[in-house]
């Protein structure tokens, strides 16, 4: 009786101890995650590219004790180890930025968990990686990238995992990417900005990355490309990144319709699929495909007017439990105000929305936006949109680049995380140094609004 006493006055003093030093005494502050349950405060710094997580190191994981996302107490949907496995932390030891499977029940037993929330978009920074301006920690992430060697500025992605209340960041579980459409450019508009590919016509902005290119007009008609970008309405993708390529087997993206489950065949753009022999993935609650599901479709040859497909697959789905956190970037559909409007597919009320980046007014079908909120009852309840380009005005685009300085020539040519970088231009700002820093292995952070044949045009270079 005594040492049952005993154990429960040591256990009670422990939990004491480690919620009075914040979790560990991971540093002041603390950072705010959302959740099922609502936001979760978590102990520790802020993140930094490779050093260290958000809530410190080992001893100062986000899931330590009964304040973490996945503590047994306060957590959302784990045991003990919470974000960062085996009771580490972010910087833990397991091989993804989680300590369960994401499939933790927490509260109100809906099953969800911080690791189920989602982020949708093209790739705005490398360091670790930023997805529609959140900042994830990929420290102990598992990367998923297809048809390229590795993750790079305006390729779509999809990462999982809990990000900050004010969506600025996150750690990252998983993070996949693949080509959203590859094939033969059939036509090109330059006054439009587009080029058709597979029947899909393709738009560009001032945000798409051009790999390999200084824009539209000197890609020429019958070349083959790879592009990434952000489904729209039916047969039009949103270019966020572009590619040259040998010929190579089609990839095809878009919105299913016209679907005939006997025939075993649908339309995407101008083109009509038979997924007869296709192996069908992805579908995160179960449901079979249907008019409307966004899919990216794999095969090896194509077809006159027809894609025989080996692979369809759902476009970077994410779950649709309620008070799960999502935040998306993509093309307004099916606006009917700010209430009623769709992004990636997904349903979006926007009514109570903190709007930046333009007037409420310009928010509209056909333009790019940043969304970012809550699930309820499978409608995304944003608290806060962000305007990215408006048809025929435009709209802010910018890039980030976290690292260190490498493949050092001149301010005109360097490389931070693989990325070429020109920091030559009159009009770029250097803060807390000169382009007289510049060197390799210093730290930078830059920033740059464009992406011209592979080259990140800096604005700004930031030493830290």
């Amino acid at each position: 009786m005594k040492k049952a006493f005993l154990r429960a006055a040591l256990v009670a003093l422990s939990t004491a101890l480690l919620l009075s030093c914040g979790g560990g005494g991971g540093g002041g502050g603390g950072v705010a995650f959302v959740g099922a349950g609502g936001t979760t405060q978590l102990p520790g710094s802020s993140l930094s590219d490779g050093s260290s997580s958000p809530a410190g190191g080992a001893g100062d994981g986000q899931g330590g004790g009964a304040t973490g996302a996945g503590g047994s107490s306060a957590g959302v949907g784990g045991t003990s180890a919470g974000v960062g496995g085996d009771s580490a932390g972010t910087g833990g030891t397991s091989t993804a930025a989680s300590g369960n499977d994401g499939s933790g029940v927490g509260s109100g037993g809906t099953g969800v968990s911080t690791a189920d929330a989602s982020g949708v978009g093209g790739v705005d920074g490398i360091g670790s990686v930023i997805v529609n301006g959140v900042r994830y920690n990929t420290d102990t992430a598992i990367l998923n990238v297809e048809d390229a060697p590795a993750l790079q500025l305006g390729m779509s992605a999809k990462v999982t995992g809990p990000f900050t209340a004010d969506f600025t960041s996150g750690v990252a579980r998983r993070v996949d990417s693949a080509a959203d459409l590859r094939g033969t450019v059939s036509a090109i508009d330059l006054a439009q900005r587009s080029f058709a590919i597979l029947g899909t016509t393709v738009t560009t902005d001032d945000a798409t990355v051009w790999a390999d290119a200084t824009g539209l007009a000197a890609i020429p008609p019958g070349v083959t490309l790879q592009v990434w970008g952000l489904p729209g309405a039916p047969g039009v993708l949103r270019a966020t990144r572009v590619e040259q390529r040998g010929p190579s087997a089609p990839v095809l993206t878009g919105t299913v319709q016209n679907l005939d489950p006997a025939r075993r065949t649908f339309t995407l753009g101008g083109l009509t699929v038979d997924y007869g022999t296709a192996v069908l993935s992805g579908s995160l609650d179960g449901r079979p495909l249907a008019d409307g599901t966004l899919v990216r479709v794999r095969a090896n040859t194509v077809l006159p007017g027809r894609l025989p497909a080996t692979l369809v697959q759902w476009w970077y789905p994410v779950p649709r439990v309620n008070a799960t956190p999502v935040q998306l970037a993509g093309i307004v559909t099916d606006y009917a105000g700010l209430g009623s409007l769709r992004v990636l597919n997904v349903p979006v009320n926007a009514a109570s929305a903190q709007i930046t980046g333009g007037p409420a007014g310009s928010v509209g079908n056909g333009v790019k936006v940043e969304v970012g909120g809550t699930i309820a009852n499978g409608v995304l309840q944003a608290t806060k949109l962000k305007i990215r380009h408006v048809p025929g005005t435009g709209g802010p685009s910018s890039f980030t680049l976290i690292g260190t300085v490498g493949n050092f020539s001149s301010a005109a040519s360097f490389r931070v995380k693989g990325q070429p970088i020109d920091a030559s231009g009159p009009g770029v700002v250097f803060v807390n140094g000169t382009v007289a820093n510049l060197g390799n292995g210093v730290r930078v952070n830059i920033e740059g609004a464009q992406v011209v044949n592979g080259v990140l045009i800096a604005t700004r270079v930031s030493f830290e």
